[in-house]
C-alpha cells in the first residue's frame, strides 16, 4: 500500500480544524459546528495553542488522526485557499469526509492483516486494499462515486466475516501464543 495512513499536518490546510464538529465535553472546552474554523487555527494553517492542547482541554485534538486524508485532500485541491472561497469550501469539506472514510476503511483492512487469515481471506484483503487505494488516488469524480459503489459494502462484509479469525487471535493473545498470520502477505502501513 502506497498511501500513508498517518496524518502529516505540515502538508494539510487545517481541514480537521474547519470541517469537523465537536461538542463541549472532557475532550473539547467549547462547541464548534462543522464547517466553522476553530478559533485557534492560524492563517498559515497552524494551531496557535498546539503545544498546550492537553492543558487547555483539547484532548480530542491530541488524539485525532485523519489517517492522512487531510494532506491527500489538500493536494487534490492544489493547496487553494478554500476556507475563504465559499463556493469551494463545501466541496473541500465533502471531499475530506469521503477521503477520511476511505482511509478509515483502508486502515481497518490493513489491520486485518494481523489476524490469522486463511489464504482466501488474505487474497480478498489484498484485493480490497488495492481497490481502496485506487479510489483514494483517483480524481475527485471517483471519490464522489465511492459512496454509491459496491466497495464500502464489500469491505463491511469482509470485516464482518473475520469474526472467527479475531476470536482466534484474541484467544491466542490471552494464552501467550500470539497468532501469526498463516499467509506471507502483511499490511504495509
Amino acid at each position: 500500500m502506497e498511501t500513508p495512513l498517518r496524518a502529516d499536518c505540515s502538508r494539510c490546510a487545517g481541514l480537521c480544524c474547519v470541517a469537523l464538529a465537536y461538542d463541549r465535553s472532557t475532550a473539547f472546552p467549547f462547541d464548534k459546528p462543522a464547517g466553522v474554523r476553530c478559533r485557534h487555527l492560524e492563517s498559515d494553517y497552524t494551531c496557535s495553542i498546539h503545544s498546550e492542547l492537553s492543558a487547555r482541554g483539547f484532548s480530542g485534538c491530541v488524539h485525532f488522526d485523519c489517517l492522512g486524508a487531510g494532506q491527500k485532500v489538500t493536494a487534490l485541491f492544489d493547496g487553494r485557499p478554500w476556507r475563504d472561497e465559499e463556493t469551494l469550501k463545501p466541496a473541500v469539506i465533502d471531499t475530506f469526509r469521503r477521503m477520511r472514510r476511505i482511509h478509515e476503511l483502508m486502515s481497518l483492512v490493513a489491520e486485518a492483516g494481523r489476524l490469522p487469515l486463511g489464504q482466501g481471506q488474505e487474497q480478498q484483503r489484498t484485493a480490497l486494499l488495492n481497490a481502496l487505494e485506487g479510489v483514494a488516488n483517483r480524481p475527485l469524480e471517483t471519490l464522489e462515486a465511492f459512496d454509491r459503489s459496491t466497495l464500502p459494502g464489500e469491505v463491511r462484509r469482509f470485516l464482518e466475516g473475520l469474526r472467527d479469525a479475531a476470536l482466534e487471535y484474541a484467544s491466542q493473545s490471552r494464552d501467550g501464543t500470539r497468532a501469526v498470520p498463516r499467509t506471507a502477505g502483511r499490511a504495509h502501513t
